[in-house]
């Protein structure tokens, strides 16, 4: 039979990382950690990460696929964040207030003006941020997300705090939207499942366990993490922070748990 495959946690440490990880990962002793990436086997052109943040972020944009292979010899990369948990006043940033000329993003790159002319958002526990390739995008410390995005690490730094890191103009000029941003609003689909994301690139459905879900057959292989709860999962026992790796027409199976929250992802059907 074939069964989900538990994926392997990898932390990555970060400036703006924390030592502030549980449930979702064990506290570090020393270091800062500021992802956590489930890495799935070829058949799954994703990435599925945690993030925690004790600060900011860079301000950046990643590029969309025809460019990246130009340039990176790499996929492009779209994400999406999904808030598992929010300080007060946490917020992301997503896109522009208003539209801008190159030139002036460029001189408010350098300046540190950029922040300014970011458009801000409120980050609450349970949102979600649809981040489409070409988006200028921040995120602000104080937070915990679950990230899905295209298999790709390609990004260009805008502004960095004054951190000393390389920053990346001609590329991100290149690729930045000068436009307003418009969210992405959630759907529901069935009872207990919400869609949080769709695109070419990624479906992503966020679960809700309440004493047993049942799992059908999919045409295309599918990660899920485990956000809440704990239970069993295909008779595989679970806690906030396990992923797991379900191949392309497995067999249905069972999440049993009082409670439990799910992120389901995987290609577009």
């Amino acid at each position: 039979m074939i069964l989900p495959t538990r994926l392997v946690p990898t932390p990555h440490y970060r400036v703006w990382g924390t030592a502030q990880t549980e449930p979702w990962h064990p506290n570090p002793e020393r270091r800062e950690i500021g992802e956590i990436w489930f890495a799935a086997s070829p058949n799954i052109p994703l990435l599925v990460k945690l993030l925690f943040t004790s600060g900011p972020l860079s301000v950046q944009v990643h590029p969309e696929d025809d460019y990246a292979r130009l340039h990176e010899n790499s996929a492009g990369k779209t994400e999406m964040w999904h808030v598992l948990r929010a300080e007060p006043g946490a917020q992301v940033s997503l896109g522009l207030r208003e539209r801008i000329t190159p030139e002036r993003l460029r001189e408010a790159s350098l300046s540190g003006e950029i922040e300014q002319l970011l458009n801000w958002i409120p980050a609450r526990p349970g949102d979600t941020f649809f981040v489409p390739a070409g988006t200028i995008h921040a995120i602000g410390g104080g937070l915990v997300l679950c990230e899905v995005q295209q298999f790709s690490d390609v990004t260009y730094r805008l502004y960095d705090y004054g951190r000393g890191r390389e920053l990346h103009l001609d590329h991100g000029m290149a690729v930045s939207s000068l436009e307003p941003f418009t969210p992405l609003a959630q759907k529901r689909v069935t009872e207990g499942v919400t869609l949080l994301a769709e695109c070419p690139y990624f479906r992503t459905e966020r679960l809700t366990v309440n004493g047993r879900i049942d799992c059908p057959v999919y045409p295309k292989p599918a990660i899920y993490v485990a956000l809440e709860g704990e239970g069993l999962l295909a008779g595989q026992p679970f806690r906030p922070g396990d992923a797991w790796e379900v191949p392309a027409e497995a067999p249905p199976f069972l999440i049993e748990s009082p409670y439990a929250a799910f992120l389901r992802t995987s290609e577009p059907q």
